[in-house]
C-alpha cells in the first residue's frame, strides 16, 4: 500500500509542478518540498527519479529565462535536499543520474544553493557525469557546470576537478544537432574563460579549436551565441596571456566571427562583435579581421543595429574602435559609411563613450574629419565634450575635435564640396570656433587657478604632483597611442592656437603619467621624437595659458621619471 501511495503521490506532485497553478507557494514551502525529499529516499527507483524531476520542475519560474524561485530552491537546501540529490546522481542508473543532475543544476542557479552544491562535492560529481556516454546525462552535467561556473568562487574548483577538459571533450564527442549538450558546454566554457587562469586552461585543453569548430560549422543559434561569447572571453585578457593571438591564429576563426555578425539572431551578432572587439587589440588580428571582410561587416552591423539593444550597439562600436587603430582600416571605415552610425551612437547615453573612442581614432585622418564635419558631427562631439558624465567620453571627444581643427584638415575642400550642391552645407569656420571654445572649456574644468598658480611659480615636485593627481583620468591609462599620434600631439604643442597647445599638453600628461598601462610605451615614443625640447618651450612660452605650461611641466617630470626607471 505504501509503495502504491508513493507512486500516486509522485505522479500527482509532478503534474502539479508541470502545470504550476497559481497560489501554490505556501504548499510547496510548507509541505511539498519535504514530501518530495521523502520521495527521493523511496525504495522505488521510478519514484526517486520522478521526485527529482519534480524538484527540477517546480523551482523554475520561467523556462526561457531560466529564472528560479529563490524561496523554493532554498527550501530544498534547508531541508537537506542537496546531499540527497547528489547521492542519487552518484548511483549507477543513467535515468536517475540525468534527473538528479537536472534538479541540482536548476537549483544551482541560486548562488546560495550553488555554494552548498560545491561544498558537498557537486563539482566533482558533475565533472564525472559530463564524461558519461549517455547524452542526456552529459547534457545535464554540462548544465550544472554552466550554472556553477557563474560564481567566481567556483571557477578554479571546476578547473581543478578536470571540468574544463570534460567540457571540451563534450564538444568533440557529440555531433552537431545535439544543441542542448553543445550549448551548455560552450556556455560553461564561456563563463570559465572569463577568468584569467581558467582561460589558459581552456586553451590548453583544446578549447580554442573546439569553440572555433562550433562557430564555423554549427547552425544552432544558441550554440553559436555561447561559442562566440567563449571566444570573446578567451580574447579579453590582453597582455595577461597569449589567448588573444591564439584565437586569431586558429584556422577560420576570424572568418567565422565576421560571418556571425551577419546572423539573424541578435545575441549571436552581439557576441561575435564582442569577440572581434577583443581580438582587434592584437595588431595581427586587426589586419586579419579586415582582410576577412570585417570592416564592411561591422560597418553594416553598426548601420543596422541603431534600433537594437545597447549591448549590440556598444560591441559594434567597440569593434570599429579596435579596427580603426590601423590607418588603412580607419580610412576604410570612413569610406564604407561608418561615420554616420557612430555619430548616432555617440548620442546614446549608454553607448556614447565607446562611439567617442571610435570617432577619436577616425578623426585622426583628414578624410574622416571631413566626413564627421559633413555629417554634422561637430555639434555632437561638442555636446559630448561639455555634457557627458563620463570623463573618458569628454576627453576623447575633445581630442577628436582637436584633431579635426589643428590645421591638417583641408577646410577649403569642405567649403568647396558644400558649395557645390551638398545637402549638408557646413559653416566650417563656425564649427571650428565652436570646437575650440568647448575644448577650452573642457581643459579648464581640470584647472584650479590657485593650485595652478602655485605650481607655475614653484619648482617643487610636490606642487606638480598635486596637479597631476587631481587631473589624471584613470581610464585614460588604458589608451595606447601610436608614434604618429604622439608626434601629432607634439606638433600641436607648436600650434599658434593656445587652446590646442593646452589640449595637447593635457593629453600627453594622461598618456605618460607613471602607472598607466602604456605609459612606458608613450614615454619611449616621446623620447624618440625629442619631445623634451618642445615641452620645455611650451612650458616657457609667454603666449601659452597657465594650464598649458603646468601640463607641459608635468609631462617633462613624467619623462624624467621614466628615464630614471630605465637607468636603474
Amino acid at each position: 500500500m505504501m509503495n502504491w501511495l508513493e507512486w500516486i503521490l509522485s505522479q500527482s506532485l509532478l503534474r502539479i509542478a508541470e502545470c504550476n497553478p497559481y497560489g501554490m507557494d505556501d504548499f510547496w514551502l510548507q509541505q511539498g518540498t519535504s514530501m518530495l525529499l521523502s520521495l527521493v529516499k523511496s525504495s522505488q527507483e521510478d519514484v526517486q527519479e520522478r521526485a527529482a524531476t519534480t524538484i527540477a520542475t517546480f523551482v523554475v519560474i520561467d523556462d526561457e529565462t531560466a529564472n528560479v524561485d529563490a524561496a523554493r530552491s532554498e527550501a530544498v537546501m534547508r531541508d537537506g535536499g542537496i546531499p540527497l540529490l547528489l547521492d542519487l546522481a552518484r548511483c549507477s542508473r543513467v535515468s536517475a543520474q540525468s534527473e538528479a543532475a537536472k534538479a541540482i543544476a536548476n537549483l544551482s542557479v541560486n548562488a546560495k544553493v550553488a555554494k552548498v552544491v560545491a561544498d558537498e562535492g557537486g563539482i566533482a560529481i558533475f565533472t564525472n557525469l559530463a564524461k558519461s556516454t549517455n547524452r542526456l546525462v552529459a547534457e545535464e552535467a554540462a548544465g550544472g557546470l554552466w550554472n556553477l561556473s557563474v560564481g567566481e568562487e567556483h571557477k578554479a574548483a571546476i578547473a581543478a576537478a578536470g571540468g574544463i577538459k570534460a567540457l571540451v571533450d563534450l564538444i568533440f564527442r557529440w555531433p552537431a544537432g545535439t544543441d542542448g549538450v553543445l550549448e551548455r558546454a560552450a556556455g560553461a566554457l564561456a563563463n570559465l574563460a572569463a577568468d584569467d587562469k581558467c582561460s589558459l586552461e581552456v586553451a590548453k585543453a583544446g578549447g580554442v579549436h573546439a569553440l572555433v569548430t562550433l562557430a564555423r560549422s554549427c547552425k544552432l543559434e544558441g550554440v553559436l551565441e555561447q561559442a562566440a561569447r567563449a571566444l570573446a572571453n578567451l580574447a579579453a585578457h590582453g597582455d595577461n596571456n597569449n589567448n588573444n593571438a591564439a584565437v586569431g591564429q586558429e584556422a577560420g576563426a576570424l572568418e567565422a566571427l565576421v560571418q556571425l555578425t551577419c546572423s539573424q539572431n541578435e545575441g549571436v551578432r552581439q557576441e561575435a562583435a564582442g569577440a572581434l572587439w577583443n581580438l582587434s587589440f592584437d595588431d595581427r588580428n586587426r589586419e586579419a579581421i579586415a582582410a576577412a571582410g570585417g570592416v564592411e561587416a561591422l560597418v553594416s552591423l553598426a548601420q543596422q543595429c541603431l534600433n537594437a539593444s545597447e549591448g549590440l550597439q556598444e560591441r559594434a562600436a567597440g569593434a570599429l574602435w579596435g579596427l580603426s587603430v590601423s590607418e588603412s582600416n580607419s580610412i576604410a571605415i570612413g569610406q564604407e559609411g561608418g561615420v554616420a552610425p557612430l555619430l548616432t551612437m555617440a548620442q546614446s547615453e549608454d553607448v556614447h563613450e565607446t562611439a567617442a573612442g571610435a570617432l577619436w581614432n577616425l578623426a585622426f585622418y583628414s578624410s574622416n574629419a571631413h566626413r564627421i564635419v559633413e555629417e554634422g558631427g561637430v555639434p555632437i562631439l561638442v555636446h559630448l565634450c561639455s555634457s557627458s558624465g563620463s570623463k573618458m567620453a569628454r576627453f576623447m571627444s575633445a581630442l577628436a575635435l582637436a584633431y579635426m581643427f589643428d590645421g591638417r584638415m583641408d577646410e577649403a575642400a569642405i567649403v568647396g564640396t558644400s558649395s557645390e550642391g551638398s545637402s549638408k552645407g557646413v559653416n566650417v569656420e563656425g564649427a571650428r570656433r565652436m570646437a575650440l571654445k568647448h575644448i577650452e572649456i573642457f581643459v579648464l574644468t581640470f584647472s584650479d587657478p590657485q593650485v595652478f598658480s602655485m605650481a607655475a611659480a614653484s619648482s617643487a615636485p610636490a606642487a606638480l604632483s598635486q596637479v597631476a593627481e587631481a587631473v589624471f583620468i584613470q581610464e585614460a591609462g588604458h589608451l595606447r597611442c601610436s608614434g604618429a599620434e604622439i608626434g601629432r600631439f607634439i606638433a600641436m604643442l607648436r600650434n599658434p592656437t593656445p587652446v590646442l597647445r593646452a589640449c595637447a599638453a593635457f593629453a600627453l600628461l594622461q598618456f605618460s603619467i607613471p602607472g598607466g598601462r602604456h605609459a612606458t610605451h608613450h614615454a619611449d615614443l616621446l623620447q624618440n621624437v625629442g619631445a623634451a625640447r618642445v615641452l620645455r618651450a611650451a612650458a616657457a612660452a609667454t603666449s601659452a595659458s597657465i594650464e598649458a605650461k603646468v601640463f607641459a611641466r608635468i609631462v617633462l617630470r613624467n619623462l624624467e621619471h621614466h628615464q630614471a626607471g630605465t637607468s636603474t
